[in-house]
């Protein structure tokens, strides 16, 4: 396995692609799961507006955190395949 381009995703060897009827798929994938993200960060929002007590306000703290590493991966992936696809 290759060192990895940005510290999470491992890079492909030389300039090699994605093959087009994976990256289709892989494409399809992210996108549904920025999507499914995207209900939890605004839910994850709207959370914190709310006047919550402890221990919930440490879970919602929890949450956020969880939130906003799963939102950079994601970055990451789109980037990642952006960068090895032909389209």
């Amino acid at each position: 396995m290759t060192e990895p381009t940005n510290g999470m995703i491992p890079a492909l060897p030389g300039d090699d692609k994605i093959p087009e009827e994976l990256a289709v798929e892989v494409r399809r994938l992210a996108h549904d799961l920025s999507n499914a993200l995207e209900i939890i960060a605004q839910t994850s929002y709207l959370l914190s507006t709310a006047d919550l007590k402890e221990p919930a306000k440490d879970w919602l703290e929890m949450l956020d955190s969880g939130v906003q590493k799963a939102l950079e991966l994601n970055i990451a992936l789109r980037t990642y395949i952006k960068q090895h696809t032909s389209s």
